[in-house]
């Protein structure tokens, strides 16, 4: 089983799994054209692709879904909200587009990976975030939400890896630049994961079987890749240098957990 990140941040999320001959991608806030380099740079075909799996409705992970998924003939999955969110914004969203429902805490299998959607706190119809398995190893991704949770923290226990938002340092996002609405719509319980509470997430977890660690969704002008790692390895009792960030426009590379 291995993973690697084509874009994490406010403009654009992309992340792909693949576990024997099943290859998935999680979220698509790209256009076809950006997603289809971004593909070929981690030597993927989108035709290569068994589903399309949305996270939430918001742009930055969900605007490339559809569009991407009729080129290819790609299925996509998606809780009912997000579906209805999506086709509110556009009637004609998901025409001529294969559409699976997933269900919150109900798994689901895709050729050789088993996905488990989790709920999460977000400002989105119906988010979920996703541990993603292949019998032997379990990678949990945790973005786009407000606030820590019991349900969460027993949601990514005992993971192999994690992709982990670290939006915002609260104090830069404080003192910085966005507005007050916009200040409390990312920092309050629906919003996103600071550096603080995402480490506080990480301590509560089983780690023992943990080998990788990578911050993402971290905003460029409220936080700083050395803040993020800080706050992690600082849980991790390790050299921030070991915790990986996953940037805006490289993503990070494959990482393999065979």
């Amino acid at each position: 089983m291995r993973f690697a990140s084509l874009g994490s941040g406010s403009q654009g999320n992309a992340l792909v799994v693949e576990a024997g001959g099943t290859r998935v991608l999680l979220d698509c806030g790209f256009s076809v054209k950006e997603a289809e380099s971004r593909l070929a740079r981690a030597g993927l075909a989108p035709a290569s692709l068994a589903a399309i799996i949305v996270t939430h409705e918001h742009g930055d992970h969900a605007d490339g879904v559809f569009p991407l998924a009729r080129r290819f003939g790609i299925p996509v999955w998606l809780t009912h909200g997000t579906l209805a969110a999506l086709r509110e914004a556009n009637c004609d969203a998901d025409a001529e587009c294969a559409v699976e429902i997933v269900s919150p805490g109900r798994e689901f299998s895709i050729g050789d990976l088993l996905l488990q959607p989790f709920t999460v706190p977000h400002d989105a119809r119906e988010p979920v975030q996703y541990v993603v398995a292949d019998g032997a190893h379990r990678l949990g991704v945790l973005t786009d939400t407000g606030c820590p949770t019991t349900h969460i923290e027993a949601s990514l226990s005992g993971c192999d890896a994690l992709v982990l938002e670290c939006n915002h340092d609260l104090d830069m996002l404080v003192k910085g630049e966005y507005p007050p609405a916009l200040k409390a719509r990312v920092a309050g319980r629906l919003g996103h994961l600071d550096n603080g509470a995402s480490a506080a997430i990480l301590a509560a977890l089983d780690r023992s079987r943990l080998r990788h660690v990578i911050a993402a969704h971290l905003s460029q002008k409220n936080n700083t890749p050395a803040l993020a790692r800080a706050a992690l390895a600082a849980v991790l009792d390790c050299a921030p240098e070991w915790v990986s960030v996953a940037t805006q426009d490289e993503g990070f590379d494959w990482r393999d957990l065979a």
